[in-house]
């Protein structure tokens, strides 16, 4: 269903943006200590250990008390009037903290956005975390801001609380700054996750026909579905194989010089996983084949498999394994 027009609070789902005549009133008094840590405590528990300013105040905490546990540490700036609770660092305490600096119209996007997703390999955690304003917005150190007024609400979301743009809006975005392989993977592994789909992709390549990166998008698509990488499309084959009870095959094995991708020695039988359209070229098509000739004459079969095989036609991929299989025991 679609979002609301307006982020819904983010410290508590009942709660309201806007300070109530209480609240107002109860700021004009110094917390104690024990009330602060309740409040502290009980906003920065849903928001990944950070909290606002104007979340404390709203929640009547004095300023004299927030800047007090500033100079004491208890409260740590992350950006300006953002902080977070304790000395421990949470996982996605810096993706948070960069959304609430941000303001209620902003949303994890690109390579963050990619990250928590899953769509993109986690490795050294990057210092910038990158986010999409529809508008303002002012720089502020460790966060890349991007303003993009073409954010729809169907294409934004949340993910463990925090607001990000939806996958497909996402790898939209990584388009325009990832290179044709590694926009690859991420499509494949979106699809192999079931984040979206190949219609959802073809859609919000429509709706921002002209942008850069949808060319490439679109060609990544093909028509044949997307590429995908090779640990994944092994990863997808060797669940069908667990699947069908079959006996487990060699992995990425030498043959004569020629390097197979699933090979049963017994029944002499190899598996090649096909790639889509950056991956089959005429030149790496006539390479195949001639490989695929090469171990024929040594009598072994070859059976390619394509990506649209391994993810829609899952059962006919089994039938088709079972066969060859039965054929030469």
């Amino acid at each position: 269903p679609p979002l609301p027009s307006t982020r819904p609070p983010l410290h508590h789902p009942e709660s309201s943006n806007r300070p109530t005549d209480r609240d107002m009133s109860r700021i004009r008094q110094p917390t104690s200590a024990p009330a602060f840590d309740d409040v502290a405590f009980r906003i920065a528990a849903r928001q990944h250990g950070i909290v606002t300013r104007q979340q404390l105040l709203a929640h009547g905490v004095g300023r004299d008390i927030i800047d007090h546990r500033v100079r004491t540490l208890r409260l740590r700036p992350v950006h300006r009037g953002v902080y977070r609770v304790g000395p421990v660092e949470a996982p996605l305490s810096r993706e948070m903290a960069a959304c609430l600096a941000c303001g209620p119209d902003a949303w994890l996007s690109h390579r963050s956005a990619g990250r928590l997703w899953g769509l993109l390999k986690r490795s050294r955690r990057p210092a910038t975390v990158e986010v999409s304003l529809r508008s303002g917005g002012r720089r502020r150190p460790g966060i890349r801001t991007r303003r993009i007024g073409t954010l729809g609400e169907n294409e934004v979301t949340y993910r463990h609380r925090i607001p990000v743009t939806t996958p497909a809006r996402t790898l939209c975005d990584l388009a325009a700054d990832l290179r044709p392989i590694a926009l690859e993977k991420a499509v494949a592994e979106g699809v192999a996750l079931r984040l979206v789909s190949e219609q959802e992709l073809a859609g919000v390549s429509v709706r921002h026909a002209g942008r850069r990166g949808i060319h490439t998008l679109r060609a990544v698509l093909g028509d044949g579905g997307p590429a995908f990488t090779r640990s994944r499309g092994e990863e997808l084959f060797l669940e069908l194989v667990r699947r069908a009870q079959v006996g487990e095959p060699e992995v990425n094995l030498t043959i004569a010089g020629h390097e197979v991708d699933f090979y049963w020695p017994r029944e002499q039988l190899a598996i090649e996983i096909d790639g889509g359209p950056y991956h089959s070229s005429s030149r790496a098509f006539e390479r195949d084949r001639r490989r695929d000739a090469d171990l024929a004459g040594r009598g072994i079969r070859v059976v390619r498999i394509t990506w649209r095989q391994l993810t829609r036609e899952r059962e006919a991929v089994l039938v088709r394994l079972g066969g060859a299989l039965q054929a030469l025991r």
